[in-house]
């Protein structure tokens, strides 16, 4: 049995996530579809993470595992990209060592959130709208805070099934693009259900004035939920990449 990771692309307007769900279309679902009615065969795939619903991905990582014949990957992308919707794309299919694992080989995920302060319709399916201008230069010194803490319980979605709501953040800060555009770029070894869209909507609390240092620090020490930020919504947020180490590649 060999075993392929697929990296794809997708806009996540129209699903439930990317998990297969009761209440509705995921993209785990479709690509599952495509891949078995191309291959005529029942595949399934697993990713490399949950994005949640509306949220999209410039390369999400998924493996599955085939029994059949070789193929030709360049085959299977031209007829899967032509099979599957608009709103998904797949960029590469490429064979790893057989115990490689999408979710629990990848060594950190980038994610990024994207604001603006302005009106404007061609922006607003991509970005989260301010009615004010951020202080990020306040807002990347929490970013450098987060990097000292391990449990970010306080910004998980409660009722989680996580083992641990530990996680290493390697990176957090957001930078200017523009003269009405903010991107906040988030990096970890893990992330936790919700845990981008909380961190962002609190230091959004920060970046217009209504929390400082010492009060951030308490948000993440009381171990609390409902001390933090509300969560801002999923449209405005994309998976950039999985990072993994090249030993998995054959």
């Amino acid at each position: 049995m060999a075993r392929f990771f697929i990296t794809l692309a997708y806009n996540g307007e129209k699903y439930v996530g990317w998990q297969v769900q009761p209440n509705g279309v995921s993209v785990q679902q479709t690509l599952e579809e495509a891949l078995s009615t191309i291959t005529q065969q029942p595949l399934k795939v697993v990713g490399a993470g949950r994005t949640d619903a509306g949220v999209h991905a410039r390369a999400m990582v998924a493996h599955f595992d085939w029994e059949g014949e070789p193929f030709i990957a360049e085959e299977w992308l031209h007829r899967l990209n032509n099979y599957l919707p608009r709103d998904i794309a797949l960029s590469s299919i490429r064979p790893v060592q057989p115990d490689a694992h999408a979710r629990f080989s990848a060594l950190a995920r980038t994610y990024t959130y994207h604001v603006t302060t302005c009106k404007d319709p061609f922006l607003h399916p991509f970005h989260y709208r301010l009615r004010y201008t951020p202080d990020i230069a306040l807002m990347n010194r929490l970013g450098k805070v987060l990097q000292e803490y391990e449990d970010f319980t306080s910004f998980s979605k409660l009722h989680s099934d996580a083992k641990t709501n530990n996680c290493r953040v390697t990176r957090a800060e957001w930078e200017a693009c523009g003269e009405d555009t903010y991107r906040f770029t988030i990096q970890a070894d893990r992330f936790l259900r919700n845990m981008v869209r909380a961190i962002v909507g609190t230091l959004l609390e920060a970046g217009r004035g209504r929390l400082d240092e010492h009060g951030f620090r308490r948000v993440i020490e009381t171990r609390d939920r409902g001390a933090a930020g509300d969560s801002v919504p999923g449209n405005a947020l994309f998976l950039e990449e999985v990072h993994y180490p090249d030993s998995i590649w054959l």
